[in-house]
């Protein structure tokens, strides 16, 4: 039984939905639980655990904006609005793929520092608190627009540094764009989709020339596993939250931890 990997899966089907940085805890247990498996490649097959929980409980919008593609014998209004949904994923995708293609090698060692970790959960904490507090919160996901789509897609690229947090970082970016919380979660977590199945698809690439350590691949499928049965529940959970309640919790739970990384640092 791999405990690491299945704390891990954990770990991650938990902060990677919610605005806390599922990269930024992963660094943290690194260096702070001495977890010498979490490394860059690893972070990324936990995350193809949590793309599955997206896929899974996002599974009827996915279906409804793949068959509004496929002809029809009539103009239908709603297929309309599902396909150009997808095309604001599709252009919301683009800017943090552009950012993991160019930042890769250098986020892989650069950015995995316990004392930035501390900074960005702050420093983005602050933000998502701002814009929980001061966001319109007066359109729907319905009511999104290209624009909305690249802003948030903006954001998303920030999510390359631990600490950020890409849920964090795209809500903030959708709540100050005038959405409310179910639709910059919603949108959040549907354009989360293509990015983390991109790098997962060229770190399995890499794998494939070098290979694993033997108990290596077990190890990667527990980690997969967990955080994606982990992920589906935390994303229903989260949904479920925001409809009544403010994301501040969240912020204020990002300071905490910033505050008590900064205190062991210093110690």
């Amino acid at each position: 039984m791999h405990i690491t990997a299945i704390f891990l899966g954990l770990l991650q089907g938990a902060t990677e939905f919610l605005p806390v940085s599922s990269s930024g805890h992963l660094v943290l247990a690194e260096a702070f639980l001495g977890v010498s498996e979490a490394g860059l490649a690893f972070d990324i097959a936990l995350h193809m655990g949590t793309l599955l929980a997206i896929l899974i409980y996002f599974r009827q919008d996915w279906l409804a904006m793949l068959t509004a593609w496929l002809p029809a014998s009539a103009a239908d209004p709603a297929r309309a609005a599902r396909r150009l949904m997808l095309m604001r994923i599709i252009v919301a995708t683009v800017p943090a793929a552009a950012a993991g293609v160019l930042l890769e090698d250098y986020a892989a060692e650069a950015f995995r520092a316990p004392l930035l970790v501390a900074c960005t959960l702050a420093v983005f904490g602050a933000l998502l608190w701002y814009a929980d507090a001061r966001g319109r919160r007066a359109r729907g996901f319905a009511a999104m627009d290209m624009v909305d789509a690249l802003v948030i897609g903006l954001a998303q690229a920030l999510a390359i540094v631990p600490g950020v947090s890409r849920s964090g970082v795209t809500m903030t970016a959708g709540l100050l764009r005038g959405l409310d919380r179910p639709a910059a979660a919603r949108f959040s977590f549907l354009m989360s989709a293509p990015v983390i199945g991109g790098a997962g698809l060229l770190n399995a690439l890499k794998i494939m020339k070098t290979g694993l350590a033997p108990g290596q691949g077990s190890f990667f499928l527990t980690g997969v596993v967990v955080s994606a049965l982990s992920g589906y529940l935390f994303i229903a959970l989260l949904m479920k939250y925001i409809r009544t309640r403010s994301l501040a919790v969240f912020a204020w739970y990002r300071f905490a931890l910033a505050a008590v990384v900064a205190w062991t640092l210093v110690l």
